[in-house]
């Protein structure tokens, strides 16, 4: 059995995970906006369940950005500002006694569902989390790619090609809202966007069809660069997409190909998927 917990923005959530992947326990929480209250918090859920279980069990933690090969900082967190140059992992080691392992979120998600989500039969597996950010995970043979740089997978940082602003700023979650509101002076959620979209909307119907369009646009870049065997699609964002066959159309037209072999994949664990994958890390076999 292992702990797998997500760091996130607004949310800690925890599990306990069997050898064969069968869930013990999930709760949530609401997430520190402090890096010591961070610590702390960690650290109660750690000693609770070693104390319920009997035993010390191993840790794995996603959390966002990623930790600098030179100086063990986290950096690039933007959703958890707090955590930036922090010396995380060593921190929490030393405060639980033991060696936790962490890994970006979105590789945790995409190490959960290649290993027993959706994209379980698939070697190379890009997984994306569209939410309120953009992120990206890579992995080869349920084994994590990070990089030189540990931006393996990272799409979202990138530059769109032919707008002003990275892909983030045309994919997230946020950036939809801000679009529509700039558009039309209405302030809506994503998922109220969505909702009208569904219903013919004419508004919603041009933001989303021009959200197609840059998603399209982006997965063609990977589908060139790395042509994975599965994209695997996570974050709230991703569950009101209904369009993912049309979405690939496009980006086989971009690719000027008649054949795509690569699947296009909602993720089978959800908003879950990522605190399972972290629960993942403790496993001999990842590393």
């Amino acid at each position: 059995m292992q702990i797998g917990i997500d760091l996130g923005a607004t949310k800690i959530e925890h599990v306990v995970l069997e050898d064969d992947g069968k869930e013990l326990i999930r709760e949530r929480k609401k997430s520190p906006t402090d890096y010591k209250s961070t610590l702390d918090t960690i650290e109660a859920i750690v000693n609770k369940l070693d104390k319920n279980y009997n035993k010390k069990f191993e840790l794995g933690i996603c959390h966002p950005g990623s930790i600098s090969n030179e100086t063990g900082l986290i950096e690039n967190a933007h959703n958890s500002p707090w955590l930036n140059d922090k010396p995380f992992q060593t921190d929490i080691s030393k405060k639980l006694n033991r060696n936790v392992f962490c890994e970006n979120d979105a590789n945790c998600f995409a190490l959960s569902e290649s290993i027993d989500g959706s994209a379980k039969h698939y070697n190379f597996v890009f997984g994306i989390i569209l939410g309120s950010g953009c992120g990206g995970g890579l992995v080869f043979n349920k084994k994590i790619i990070k990089g030189a740089n540990n931006y393996a997978g990272e799409w979202g940082h990138n530059k769109h090609p032919f707008k002003e602003g990275t892909i983030e700023d045309f994919l997230s979650g946020s950036s939809l809202s801000r679009i529509f509101k700039k558009k039309f002076n209405k302030s809506l959620k994503t998922f109220e966007i969505f909702e009208l979209y569904r219903k013919k909307d004419i508004d919603a119907q041009q933001v989303i069809n021009e959200y197609k369009e840059n998603l399209a646009i982006s997965l063609s870049i990977v589908a060139n660069i790395l042509d994975p065997d599965a994209i695997v699609f996570g974050g709230g964002v991703s569950n009101e997409i209904t369009f993912l066959d049309e979405i690939k159309e496009k980006v086989m037209n971009n690719l000027n190909v008649k054949k795509l072999n690569t699947v296009f994949i909602k993720a089978l664990h959800g908003d879950s998927s990522g605190v399972r994958g972290a629960a993942r890390l403790g496993r001999k076999s990842i590393y």
